[in-house]
């Protein structure tokens, strides 16, 4: 049910954000055990200003993770199986990288992960969230105050949450990190990201196709409709002025222009939405109660998969922390456990971080050895099996230990 006016009790842990890492970690947290209040405005029903156009491409320890939550059987109609991501260097450099395939089969896998709407995916985790977590708010959290012993969270109301714990969930702007006095480093770059999707005239048999080209990349995606895929254009910020000036037929043809015929004919261009390009990390990913969820401790350029991914591992990570404190009669906002989360997340946080950075500057530089550097990285994937199954491997799991609700099911204990 949905809580609007309630006894306030102490809650173990009040997550703010219903986006869905947010919510995949209230729904976690509930899951171990701990008492959780969910609060921030539920997804929107009405039609946006803006549409969204975006999908999420969730890698298999996600889906793993959602499955141990309840929702993957209603999500999994309207998700798409990645089987293949297909690398081409379209840019115009002398020294141009070999165009490379990553197939799940060469890890025996089925699939990478599945792409699935995010206005879906948001959806029916809130359903889900509505459904089994008694504490739900549809508010939004104006103040936060932190002292020795529990936070205190103001909604829009007057009415207040507690809890030991924070889990701020709540985006770029977080007044989760502000109240927690948790500073960050911020970059932009002079990039902006279209999304939209399309149609094409040849099946895409669940391959994402990535090009790589000077000032960004143009990556297709599988959606569930065999010619239908998901797109995500990142190019420099007047590109994507002049391009989302075009109408969808010269759209369309700057499009094809790109994918030539790897996708057949393209046609039938969705809805256009427009975003800027930029990077966040939180100095310290916990401190003072507070524990930091998906964007309000990391933001990426949209290359590779990586950022809504590591925010479910947040979550999930989070999940054992507090289960682990609640077994032992810990606080689940004290020191202890807050290093804890940290000691499980930094070294994922940061290799993405920096990995996702790498990639996508070097793509804006017309530096010799850089192109040469890229190349000869490429070369040596395609060329050497093992490596690339090694990279492979590292792009779906974290450097350490996945958290216990993201390992797959057949290796869990009943």
């Amino acid at each position: 049910m949905t809580a609007s006016r309630m006894d306030r009790p102490l809650f173990d842990v009040v997550v703010v954000g219903a986006g869905p890492a947010g919510i995949t970690t209230a729904l976690a947290l509930h899951h171990v055990g701990a008492t959780v209040a969910l609060a921030g405005p539920p997804p929107p029903t009405a039609a946006l200003p803006r549409p969204e156009t975006r999908t999420a491409a969730l890698l298999t320890n996600s889906v793993d993770f959602l499955k141990r939550l309840g929702v993957w059987d209603q999500l999994a109609p309207d998700a798409a199986p990645l089987t293949a991501i297909r690398i081409v260097d379209a840019s115009r450099s002398l020294l141009r990288s070999p165009d490379i395939s990553f197939e799940a089969r060469e890890l025996g896998l089925a699939t990478f992960g599945f792409n699935i709407a995010n206005t879906t995916l948001n959806a029916v985790l809130y359903d889900r969230a509505r459904e089994v977590i008694p504490h739900v708010v549809c508010e939004t959290i104006e103040t936060v105050s932190l002292d020795d012993d529990q936070a205190a969270l103001t909604l829009g109301t007057g009415e207040q949450l507690k809890a030991r714990l924070v889990a701020g969930a709540d985006g770029r702007r977080s007044v989760c990190r502000q109240a927690a006095n948790i500073e960050t480093r911020d970059w932009r770059y002079d990039q902006s990201a279209i999304a939209s999707s399309f149609r094409h005239s040849l099946p895409h048999e669940g391959v994402a196709t990535e090009l790589h080209r000077e000032g960004g990349s143009v990556t297709s995606v599988p959606t569930p409709e065999p010619r239908t895929s998901s797109l995500v254009w990142v190019c420099s910020s007047a590109e994507a002025k002049t391009l989302m000036d075009q109408d969808e037929t010269h759209f369309a043809a700057s499009l094809q222009e790109h994918f030539d015929e790897t996708l057949g004919v393209i046609s039938d261009v969705g809805p256009r939405a427009c975003f800027p390009v930029a990077g966040l990390t939180a100095k310290q990913l916990a401190a003072n109660r507070t524990a930091l969820i998906g964007e309000a401790a990391h933001i990426m350029a949209p290359i590779g998969a990586q950022g809504l991914n590591l925010g479910l591992r947040d979550a999930a990570a989070l999940a054992d922390c507090v289960a682990g404190a609640l077994r032992h009669g810990r606080d689940p906002g004290g020191p202890y456990v807050l290093a804890q989360y940290v000691r499980a997340r930094q070294l994922d946080v940061l290799s993405r971080t920096i990995g996702v950075d790498l990639l996508g500057r070097s793509l804006l530089t017309a530096l010799v050895p850089v192109q040469l550097a890229r190349s000869a990285v490429l070369t040596g994937l395609k060329n050497l099996a093992p490596l690339k199954r090694l990279v492979m491997q590292a792009g779906l799991a974290p450097p350490a230990d996945l958290p216990r609700l993201m390992r797959p099911i057949k290796s869990m204990p009943a």
